[in-house]
């Protein structure tokens, strides 16, 4: 037997289920074009949110800070997923794995602290922002009764 066969021999399952999801791609698509509405009418191509007649456009400008947050959030997300893998194989890892996932923590904490200095998740307008200003304090003053 060659080597062409023998890997078509092992894989066969996974090229005949290639073939069936893309089969069943191609029908769900070609279904919904067959039996899908075709009537065109006033406010088909309308948007249409909660009975309420759209006012205005739906291209807003958003602020780049909120997808600053979403990637933050995305990031963070997928660290949380790394740690829910470790905590399930903490047995088998041992003392090095905890030493690991301790230091893998405090990078994520050094990363949090960082974008909370910048002021990345301040969402408030410069205006209502609270700085908060050292005042000096003098000792020199003495208390006269």
């Amino acid at each position: 037997m060659s080597t062409t066969n023998e890997v078509v021999a092992h894989h066969w399952a996974f090229a005949v289920f290639l073939i069936v999801a893309i089969g069943l791609c191609c029908a769900m698509l070609a279904g919904a074009w067959f039996l899908g509405g075709k009537a065109r009418g006033r406010y088909t191509n309308t948007p249409f949110e909660s009975g309420a007649a759209p006012v205005g456009t739906a291209k807003l400008r958003m602020s780049a800070k909120f997808y600053l947050v979403a990637m933050f959030f995305v990031i963070f997300d997928v660290e949380a997923l790394y740690l829910y893998a470790w905590s399930t194989a903490i047995r088998e890892s041992g003392w090095i794995g905890f030493i690991e996932a301790t230091i893998f923590i405090l990078v994520l904490l050094a990363g949090l602290v960082y974008l909370v200095r910048i002021r990345a998740l301040d969402w408030a307008p410069p205006a209502r922002r609270v700085v908060a200003k050292s005042v000096p304090v003098s000792h020199s003053h003495r208390h006269t009764q």
